[in-house]
């Protein structure tokens, strides 16, 4: 029984630490508030790490912006000019 209960803690433990190292793999960076020319203000907000992949990003269709929660609404496979 002890035997058990200490291994079914170990594989719990691994389970975890690959949780926590999935969540940090989605990054994210903070982008700051700035005022446009016009003297618009823009407030701060969050988006995904710059890459050169484009089916990663918040505005992907399939995934979602963790912070706002809305879905993207890209496709990924359309040429953008």
């Amino acid at each position: 029984m002890k035997k058990l209960v200490i291994s079914s803690f170990l594989v719990l433990s691994l389970f975890g630490f690959m949780a926590i190292s999935l969540n940090t793999a989605d990054a994210s960076v903070r982008v700051r508030g700035y005022t446009t020319k016009r003297g618009t203000y823009v407030a701060p907000s969050y988006r995904s790490n710059p890459d050169s992949s484009r089916y990663n990003n918040y505005s992907t269709k399939g995934n979602y912006n963790p912070y706002t929660g809305k879905k993207g609404y890209t496709d990924p496979y359309k040429y953008n000019w």
